[in-house]
Order: structure tokens, then sequence, then C-alpha cells
């Protein structure tokens, strides 16, 4: 018997990885988070499977799932939004499967930024723009931010910034960022990326706050910052330059 913790990726439920979607079929458990993922994905699982949904539950009592599951020799697909490598809760829970020495195995999925890139239509790097993506939040009920990682911080660097689960805190992140970045620097959120309710907002750090305030957003959305989001003059990279040698070229 294993926990099988799968990525299920953005929302749509053909986002799910293959490998995801073959153990999700043959597993006659699944813990699935109900509140952010949608229930197309359990059309995957066996139809005499056992449903759980855990957004009602506590941690203990996702573990009494886990431990009922193993004493009956049953092995279980928990489903997770996004992938398993940020914010999933996930460590919590290995945590408690190895005290008990239960085995698991983790299968990452499409992460839910990745789907808002496309949604864009946008690569979120540039040649000598931008060069790095800044994957962060801002604290709240459920996980406080470490002092150092700021805003603040992380925008001195010039970056590409996906701030995620923050559309609460829009006015605090416009503050924050536009000395850093400028009023003009572009800005999109993207909310509810690959399900059909999905809708983008663009705008910049100067009127992006006006722009949601007239059609509110409560949730499910990624705030992407940053001068490569209308970048248009950008040099090429080298890499397909016809004078670039590398080893699969095979040019002098």
């Amino acid at each position: 018997m294993s926990v099988h913790f799968i990525g299920a990726g953005p929302g749509a439920a053909d986002l799910i990885t293959v490998r995801g979607r073959d153990i999700l079929s043959r597993c006659p458990v699944c813990l699935y988070a109900g509140s952010i993922v949608p229930k197309d994905l359990l059309d995957w699982c066996p139809k005499d499977a056992r449903l759980v949904d855990t957004a009602p539950l506590s941690l203990d009592e996702i573990e009494a799932e886990y431990l009922a599951a193993h004493a009956a020799g049953l092995d279980v697909a928990r489903l997770h939004s996004g992938d398993l490598s940020m914010w999933s809760a996930v460590a919590e829970q290995i945590r408690r499967l190895s005290i008990h020495s239960i085995p698991y195995t983790l299968t990452p999925g499409v992460p839910a930024f990745a789907a808002a890139a496309a949604a864009l239509g946008q690569e979120l790097t540039k040649p000598a723009l931008a060069q790095s993506l800044i994957l962060t939040r801002v604290s709240g009920r459920a996980s406080a931010m470490p002092e150092r990682e700021t805003l603040a911080n992380f925008g001195a660097s010039g970056a590409t910034l996906a701030v995620h689960l923050a559309i609460h805190a829009l006015d605090d992140i416009v503050a924050e960022l536009t000395p850093l970045y400028g009023a003009d620097c572009p800005v999109a959120i993207v909310v509810w990326a690959s399900w059909d309710s999905e809708r983008i907002v663009r705008g910049t750090l100067g009127d992006i706050a006006g722009k949601v305030a007239t059609d509110p957003i409560e949730r499910t959305a990624i705030i992407f910052v940053g001068h490569t989001l209308a970048a248009e003059g950008f040099s090429d990279s080298s890499l397909y330059d016809p004078a670039y040698q590398r080893r699969f070229r095979g040019r002098d």
C-alpha cells in the first residue's frame, strides 16, 4: 500500500500528467481538495473508488484516512491542485506518513503559474531584460512569510514576479512595487487559469487596482508584475543565431 500524492494541475482536467491520470485510475481510495480541484478529475477514478473531499477535514482526520487505507491494504491517490512542490501542504502529510512507516510517492503537476503564462500567450523571461521568475506570495492566515522574504527584497532584483494567493492584498503590492518597477510597469492578473471561468485583467502598477475595483476578484488569481509582460523590442537570444556553435549543429 502507498499514498500517491499527485499534482492535479491548475484546473483543466486534461492538464493532469499521464502518470498522474494512470495512478488515479487504479487507486481504490482518492482524497482530493474539493475546494480547488475540479470534480471532472474524479472521472479518472475507478467507478467504485472511495472519494473523500478533504476541504472540511483537519490534518488529523486526513491522517486517519491514510491509516484506515493502510490497514486495509488500499492504495490512496491524494490529489492536490497545481504542483506539489509549492504551497501544497504535502510536507506535513509526509511527516505523518513517515511516523507510521507508510510509503508514498510524488507525481508532479502542471503549476498554476505555467497555465497562467500560457493564458497570457507569454514567455516570462526575455533576453537581456529579465532572466529570472520569482514565485512568491504574501502572508496569510494559513502561513506567515519569513521576515526576509518581502516583495521589496524580491522586487529590488527587477525580476518578473508571480505573486500567488495575494489578490486581497493588491493595494499593498502596488504600493510596495511601484517605487521599484515604476508606475508604468505592466501587470497581468490571471484568474482561474485553465478553468472555464478563466479571465485576464491587464494594466500597469499605476492603474491595475482601479481596474480590479470595478470588477472585483475574490480568489484563485496570480498577479504577474514585470517589464517582460509588454516587451516587444527585446534582443533575440543567441540560441538560434546562425553563428552560434553548439554540439548539436555540427558546424565548423
